[in-house]
């Protein structure tokens, strides 16, 4: 499979916390469906974990999600009878090969799985992505713009195992840009 560079469709949001990224992320959770494939950008401290956590409380899946730096990949069971969640962290993954090595596609059909730094190595899993890009109203540096992310600014990624926000800055607003790829996303999800 192979993705397309161009997005069907562009959406912003802006939350102002992370109970609000969480409530927008949970309203997409519900949408979601066997074998999508999430991207997550954003600078260290923009929200990521926390977007997740919210995704997995849409999807229903056991609550505890926390990043997956150390493991690369967390598989959050669903506690009904939807999809599971599997949660990957591809910062230290160097190329599409390594991101092979660690079998993702065995789990796709499944599961949603959501990439954390996967721009530029995941694309090829899926003829359709969602990519979400969370951008902090302060802080900034390299990367925040085009969310590249640490390969780029030379950052180390987040050690907080229970979200992305600092206590500092939990209230603090974010941009999400959400963008559409493939077929499965011809339209943009209505998360009113």
């Amino acid at each position: 499979m192979t993705g397309t560079d161009t997005p069907v469709w562009e959406a912003e949001y802006r939350t102002s916390g992370a109970d609000e990224t969480q409530a927008l992320a949970e309203r997409l959770g519900r949408v979601l469906r066997p074998g999508d494939l999430l991207l997550l950008t954003g600078e260290l401290g923009a929200g990521k974990t926390t977007f997740t956590q919210g995704l997995g409380a849409g999807l229903g899946v056991r609550p505890g999600i926390i990043s997956p730096t150390f493991v690369l990949v967390r598989e959050h069971p669903n506690l009904g009878d939807g999809p599971d969640l599997i949660h990957v962290d591809a910062y230290r993954l160097g190329s599409e090969g390594e991101v092979d090595d660690i079998d993702l596609e065995a789990s796709m059909d499944r599961s949603v799985t959501v990439v954390e730094w996967g721009r530029g190595l995941v694309e090829h899993l899926s003829d359709s992505r969602l990519e979400i890009t969370l951008i902090r109203a302060v802080g900034g540096g390299p990367g925040t713009a085009t969310g590249t992310g640490p390969r780029d600014t030379g950052t180390a990624p987040s050690m907080d195992f229970s979200t992305d926000f600092s206590a500092e800055d939990t209230d603090e607003e974010r941009t999400i840009r959400l963008a559409g790829f493939g077929p499965r996303w011809q339209q943009a999800p209505d998360l009113a």
